[in-house]
C-alpha cells in the first residue's frame, strides 16, 4: 500500500473527510456529471464530498467519442428539447472552455437522395424498433436546417453547406466517388475529456475549501444514516453522514443503489468502442474534418483527426455493467469496413492501431428500443424509502454536463431548503479563463507567462492546462527539470500533478493526466521511467513500484489492446 502522507493533497482530503465524519452532500461517482454537480454546489457554498472507486472521470466519461455536439440525429427521435439544450451548451462550452473545446468542421457523405423519408416518421412513432435505414439527402438537409435554427446563439458556428459529387470530391478527393452529395456543418471536439473533467473538479475544490474529492474510495454499504466508504489504497473503511446523497455512478447506478440497500432498475447502458490509428494517409484524407456518416446498418460512425492520430468509432451494443467493456476484434473488423466504405483506396492494417478503448453509456433501461434510438436525455429519480434523501441520476452526456449539474444542484438545494446564489452560465472553466484565442494572442501569452520555455514546451503546456499553465510553469522553473517519456511530461510537472491533481497510481498519469497512451507513445521503458519518477513522490517501495508497472501493463494490454512488454529490471 502507498504511504499517502507523501501525497499531501489526497492525504489532506482523506483526513479532512474522515475527521469530519459528515458533510452536507455526498456524491457517489466522479464522472463528469457528478463532478459538475460538485462544482455547482461548491459555488453555492454547499459543503460536498465526491468519491469514486476509480480515478476521476475514469469510467464512462473517459470512453467518449471526444465530441461536444448538439446531437443532430436526436431530431429523428423527436428529442427537440435535448437538441436545443445540447446546441446551447455546445456553444457555451466553446466560450467557457476554449482550451479543450474547439470548433470541428464535420462532413457527412451521402449516397442517396430520398432514402429514409418514409422510415423516419415510423422510427419517431415506434421509438426506433424498426430496422434502421440509411438517411438520404432530403432527410439530412431537413435535419441540418432545423439544427441551424437551434444553433442561432451569437454566431458560435457557421451554418451548414450542401454540395454535389463534383465539388465534394474536389474538397475531399479520397472520398468514395460513388457519393452523390456531402453536407458540411460544425460541431465541436473535446481534445482532453479527462483533463476538462479535472478542471471542473479543481474549480469546485477552489470554490469551497470544505468540499473534498476522493478518488479510489468506494461506497460499500449503509449503516443507518451513514454511508460506509472504503479507501482502496489502505483497505480501511470509514463512515460519513450526509443530509443528501446523490448517486451519479453512470452505468453502475443500479449497482450502487444495491450496495446502499435499494433495488432499482434504472439503467440499460450500451457499449461503445473506438480505435485510434497512426495512419498519415487517412489523417490527410480527412482534411482536418470529422467524417460523420451512417453505415448501411443504420449505425452512426465518425472518423476524425485528433492529436496527430485518427479516432474511429463507435459501436452501440447491449452491455452488462458488471463486465468490463472491451473493444473486440469483430468491432475492429467493423471499423475497417466503415473506413473502406468512405475511403475505398486507403489500405488498413491492425499494426496501425495504437490504442483501443471501450465504455458503457449511462443510458436508461430501454426494453425493446433499438440501442441507437435510446434517449440520451437525463432524468433524476428520488428514493422515497431511505433514511437520508437519495437522488439517482439516470442518463446524461458530456455535452450537457454544465446544464445537468445545474439542474441536479437545484434539486439538491430544494431538498436542503436553500436557493441558488451563483449561476454557472458563462462562467469560465479552469484554464479557459483568459485563454488566448488567436495565434498572436497565444504567442504574447506564452512570452509573458511561459518565459524560458521553448516553443514546443510552451505549446504543450498551454494545450494541456490552458491558462493554468502559468502556475505549472512557475512550479517547474523553481528547480532543475528533466524530460520524461520522450518529452511527453517532465519530473517537475509530474511533481505538480501529484501535489495538485490527486494522482494516486501510474495509470492515472498514462491515461488521464497525459495522452501518452492515447497517441501510442507508451512502452515498457516509458512506464519504468515514469514509475521511477513517481516512486519518491508517492512514497512507493520497490515492490509497490513494480506492482504499479505490472498493473498498468495489464490494463493497457487487456482493456486497450496494446502489447506492452516490460524489460527485466537490472
Amino acid at each position: 500500500m502507498v504511504d499517502m502522507t507523501r501525497n499531501s493533497q489526497r492525504g489532506d482530503e482523506l483526513a479532512a473527510v474522515r475527521t469530519a465524519g459528515s458533510t452536507t452532500v455526498l456524491i457517489i461517482g466522479a464522472g463528469i456529471n457528478g463532478i459538475s454537480l460538485f462544482r455547482d454546489l461548491a459555488l453555492q457554498g454547499v459543503d460536498a464530498v465526491i468519491v469514486d472507486r476509480g480515478d476521476f472521470a475514469g469510467g464512462a466519461s473517459s470512453a467518449s467519442s471526444h465530441m461536444i455536439h448538439g446531437g443532430i440525429r436526436y431530431l429523428e427521435n423527436g428529442e427537440f428539447r435535448l437538441v436545443r439544450e445540447s446546441v446551447k451548451e455546445r456553444n457555451g462550452l466553446l466560450r467557457i472552455a476554449p482550451h479543450y473545446v474547439k470548433p470541428l468542421e464535420t462532413t457527412i457523405p451521402i449516397y442517396s437522395t430520398f432514402s429514409g423519408i418514409l422510415a423516419a416518421p415510423l422510427r419517431f412513432l415506434t421509438h426506433g424498433s424498426d430496422k434502421p435505414q440509411e438517411r438520404g439527402a432530403v432527410l439530412i438537409k431537413l435535419g441540418l436546417m432545423i439544427y441551424d435554427l437551434f444553433s442561432r446563439d451569437g454566431g458560435s458556428v457557421p451554418r451548414h453547406r450542401f454540395f454535389g459529387r463534383r465539388h465534394s470530391l474536389e474538397e475531399l478527393p479520397a472520398l468514395d466517388p460513388k457519393i452523390k452529395y456531402t453536407a458540411t456543418y460544425y460541431d465541436a471536439s473535446m481534445h482532453d475529456p479527462e483533463r476538462l473533467a479535472l478542471d471542473v473538479l479543481q474549480d469546485g475544490r477552489a470554490a469551497n475549501p470544505r468540499s473534498h474529492a476522493l478518488n479510489y474510495v468506494e461506497a460499500v454499504g449503509q449503516r443507518g444514516e451513514d454511508v460506509v466508504l472504503r479507501d482502496l489504497e489502505s483497505a480501511e473503511e470509514f463512515s460519513i453522514r450526509a443530509d443528501v446523497v446523490v448517486n451519479t455512478s453512470g452505468p453502475w447506478t443500479d449497482l450502487t443503489n444495491d450496495v446502499l440497500g435499494t433495488a432499482t432498475r434504472f439503467m440499460g447502458g450500451t457499449k461503445g468502442s473506438h480505435i485510434v490509428l497512426d495512419h498519415p494517409e487517412l489523417l490527410a484524407a480527412t482534411q482536418g474534418r470529422e467524417i460523420f456518416f451512417e453505415h448501411s446498418d443504420g449505425r452512426i460512425v465518425l472518423i476524425y483527426p485528433l492529436k496527430g492520430r485518427v479516432l474511429v468509432g463507435t459501436t452501440d451494443i447491449e452491455a452488462d455493467p458488471r463486465q468490463p467493456a472491451r473493444c473486440t476484434e469483430e468491432e475492429v473488423d467493423y471499423f475497417f469496413e466503415l473506413i473502406n466504405h468512405v475511403f475505398p483506396t486507403i489500405d488498413l492494417d491492425r499494426q496501425q492501431i495504437v490504442y483501443r478503448f471501450s465504455g458503457i453509456r449511462p443510458l436508461p433501461r430501454h426494453e425493446d428500443t433499438a440501442p441507437g434510438f435510446v434517449s440520451r436525455d437525463y432524468r433524476i429519480e428520488r428514493d422515497e424509502g431511505t433514511a437520508v434523501p437519495t437522488l439517482s441520476l439516470v442518463g446524461g452526456k458530456w455535452t450537457t454536463f454544465r446544464a445537468l449539474g445545474e439542474t441536479l444542484a437545484d434539486r439538491v438545494l430544494d431538498l436542503l431548503g436553500r436557493t441558488r446564489s451563483v449561476s454557472t452560465v458563462g462562467l469560465p472553466i479552469g484554464g479557459g479563463l483568459g485563454f488566448p484565442r488567436t495565434v498572436r494572442a497565444r504567442s504574447a501569452w506564452k512570452q509573458t507567462y511561459l518565459s524560458g520555455a521553448d516553443a514546443a514546451r510552451g505549446d504543450q503546456l498551454l494545450a494541456r492546462y490552458g491558462t493554468r499553465a502559468a502556475e505549472v510553469w512557475a512550479h517547474i522553473e523553481q528547480e532543475d527539470d528533466r524530460s520524461l517519456a520522450g518529452g511527453a511530461v517532465s519530473t517537475r510537472e509530474l511533481e505538480w500533478m501529484v501535489e495538485h491533481e490527486l494522482v494516486v497510481r501510474l495509470i492515472d498519469v498514462v491515461l488521464r493526466r497525459t495522452s501518452i497512451a492515447f497517441v501510442g507513445d507508451v512502452t515498457g521503458e516509458v512506464l519504468e521511467e515514469l514509475a521511477d519518477a513517481l516512486a519518491p513522490l508517492l512514497g512507493w517501495s520497490d515492490s509497490r513500484r513494480d506492482a504499479e508497472i505490472e498493473a498498468t501493463v495489464q490494463i493497457l494490454n487487456d482493456a486497450h489492446g496494446l502489447a506492452i512488454e516490460v524489460p527485466a529490471r537490472r
